[in-house]
């Protein structure tokens, strides 16, 4: 068994080494690409040859929010379509903050609006960000490959085939109008959940009890949110603030709350599992309530870090819009119940998960792992 093992790893390696190399070098030629790939755009890409600063004007609003306001000639050379190799000289407005405009430099590849009327006016519609995300896209591929080879390749299968799946569910529920949201989503969450793990830990006993301890965990943390919030009415989820909302919100925000929650739960089960695995190939004598217990201690390691991430990320993703709310006059009450309550009800659901899969993993692990390395 030690040597088909061998031999696997060593052809898991060459494999892995060989196509890290491929995907680097292809990578790098579709960096490039990127920058002469014109012709493949239905809208009219155009090059910037020029710029010239005309004024910069500061200004401060009633909130004493403080900007500055630039104008520029932007020289552009067409690329594409009808109008390739024209140069046209346009007027650009920008601010310093950038919120709602940009800033125009030389070398950088726009999108142009050209009227069929003469008279009407060329505007540019933004920026050819392809190059970019192409660059960030192989940086991150590559990466990935050569610290992780086989498995990174794995993981990037998973997240591929994830995103196809979310594309698919997103589409039916378009298509139904969020008729089966509920249905619809939390058998997707359970795909999920077995595609990652059968793809990064393969058919096994360690990617069972994973799995379990996943869909347990986040099943009960859910279950008892609804609990709480049949007992308390909802008294203080502002469904509300759920911004540009075309169906009822709140499914859909029970829907991101699983979604959220299973890969907090799942990240957590996965370390615990394969720790507790791995002491068993190590102490094979170990009996079942050693494992239970090695288990919590795992957990209580992990669980606070993980909960910090969480938080983290929360704060990230509504710091933007809090400092608008604040910048513009809102006290923190309302800045709190608009753009901030939901996300915290989200955080403290997966929370739950998190502790709450800490006991359910530790405990799957010790019943299944195989009878013959320990000793109840």
């Amino acid at each position: 068994m030690r040597r088909v093992k061998k031999v696997k790893q060593r052809i898991q390696q060459h494999w892995g080494l060989w196509l890290t190399l491929i995907v680097i070098v292809i990578g790098l030629v579709g960096v490039g690409l990127t920058r002469v790939n014109a012709g493949l755009y239905r809208q009219t890409v155009a090059q910037v040859t020029k710029v010239q600063a005309i004024d910069h004007n500061a200004t401060t609003d009633e909130f004493n929010n403080k900007d500055v306001t630039n104008t520029q000639w932007v020289t552009v050379k067409v690329l594409n379509k009808q109008h390739k190799g024209r140069t046209y000289r346009l007027k650009n407005t920008y601010t310093k903050s950038q919120a709602m405009d940009q800033d125009y430099r030389v070398g950088n590849q726009v999108f142009l609006r050209i009227p069929s009327q003469k008279k009407a006016a060329i505007t540019i519609q933004g920026l050819k960000r392809d190059t970019t995300l192409a660059f960030v896209a192989w940086l991150t591929l590559a990466l990935l490959l050569l610290i992780m080879r086989f498995s990174g390749l794995m993981a990037l299968l998973s997240v591929t085939l994830n995103a196809v799946l979310f594309y698919a569910a997103i589409q039916i529920d378009l298509a139904t109008n969020g008729g089966h949201l509920y249905t619809l989503f939390g058998v997707l969450a359970v795909i999920f959940a077995v595609l990652t793990l059968w793809l990064v830990l393969g058919f096994s006993r360690k990617m069972l009890v994973t799995l379990g301890a996943t869909i347990a965990g986040t099943g009960i943390a859910v279950i008892i949110s609804l609990i709480v919030f049949a007992v308390t009415h909802e008294r203080g989820v502002t469904y509300e603030a759920m911004q540009y909302v075309t169906q009822v919100p709140k499914p859909l925000f029970l829907v991101e709350t699983i979604l959220g929650s299973l890969g907090a739960v799942m990240d957590e089960s996965t370390d615990i599992v394969a720790s507790l695995f791995q002491l068993q190939e190590e102490r094979p004598d170990i009996t079942a309530s050693q494992v239970f217990k090695s288990g919590l201690q795992i957990g209580h390691s992990i669980m606070g870090p993980l909960i910090n991430v969480l938080f983290l990320i929360f704060m990230a993703d509504t710091f933007s819009m809090t400092l608008l709310y604040l910048r513009n006059g809102n006290n923190w009450g309302y800045t709190f119940t608009m753009n901030m309550s939901l996300g915290m009800v989200q955080s403290l659901i997966s929370g739950i998960g998190i502790v709450l899969a800490i006991p359910v993993a530790s405990w799957l692990a010790s019943q299944l792992m195989p009878k013959g390395a320990r000793h109840a």
